[in-house]
């Protein structure tokens, strides 16, 4: 059941996906390396981060939240040890029951609005810095009708029919472009739209990709607007693919939480005998 939820919510990764790309632009234009970007990060499992700090990956909280411990991320191919993981301390899981109601009406109004209130934000603090890879810095202006770049490792397909639901949620890294349509309060999104309106390497992002990073340009420099979260979908989430085009894309908007992170990053813990240290609100 939780792979399930998992599933919904990422969409983007509800978990979220490699990227789910149009219909009538080869594969291969949305394929790229890791040295493109290499603050990527990935999380175990599925799911992403990206580097903001020497120490810092930022992704989101339920990315992490299920895991009992988060032991390792990789960052530009290379593993670095955790030496926690902060959940934002207002990140909250959907009840069993509310989930089971969902999934037996196919009336997903409830879930939706509790999870667009919840701060699905986490931070990963890695034992030693990275020192070959330069932090993304967050974006501070409005994104609204900017062009963001999206990348993920998650589940593919196209705009037509969109990707099964059930993975695989790993497969080759991939990236594109939308237009972010929606910035206010907790939340940045943009929708997958259909050629001929699509941009050229337009594209959505799947189950599998949740963590990674919306990219403003801001001249020559990649900054994040962004943490991909999760996907609105058009009738029963448990029934209809993800990915397909018309769909809303959700994404926690990072401005929105610049002091918990500045405050969460001044702190730096005091490492004990444990790795892996999941702080949230008692």
């Amino acid at each position: 059941m939780r792979r399930a939820v998992l599933s919904f919510f990422l969409l983007a990764s509800f978990g979220a996906g490699a990227v789910v790309i149009r219909d009538d632009v080869p594969d291969m234009r949305y394929r790229m390396a890791i040295s493109e970007f290499p603050a990527l990060a990935d999380v175990p499992g599925e799911g992403h981060g990206v580097l903001i700090a020497p120490r810092w990956v930022l992704t989101a909280a339920h990315v992490v939240g299920w895991q009992q411990g988060v032991e390792v991320v990789v960052v530009g191919g290379t593993p670095y040890a955790v030496s926690r993981v902060v959940v934002h301390p207002d990140y909250k899981k959907p009840p069993q029951d509310m989930v089971d109601a969902a999934i037996k009406s196919g009336d997903w109004a409830a879930f939706l609005a509790f999870m667009a209130a919840s701060d699905d934000i986490a931070l990963i603090e890695l034992v030693e810095p990275v020192r070959d890879v330069a932090p993304v810095r967050i974006y501070s202006e409005s994104a609204l009708g900017k062009v963001v770049r999206i990348m993920g490792r998650g589940a593919t397909g196209t705009g037509t029919r969109g990707h099964h639901p059930h993975g695989p949620n790993r497969t080759d890294l991939r990236q594109g472009y939308n237009e972010i349509s929606l910035s206010e309060g907790r939340w940045i999104g943009y929708t997958f739209d259909p050629p001929p309106a699509a941009l050229p390497l337009e594209a959505s992002l799947g189950n599998g990709d949740s963590g990674s990073p919306m990219l403003v340009a801001v001249g020559d420099e990649w900054q994040v607007a962004g943490i991909t979260a999760w996907k609105r979908v058009q009738g029963n989430p448990m029934e209809t693919w993800p990915g397909k085009y018309g769909q809303m894309n959700y994404g926690v908007r990072v401005e929105h939480y610049r002091g918990w992170i500045e405050k969460t990053i001044a702190v730096p813990a005091k490492l004990s005998g444990e790795n892996t240290e999941i702080q949230k609100k008692p």
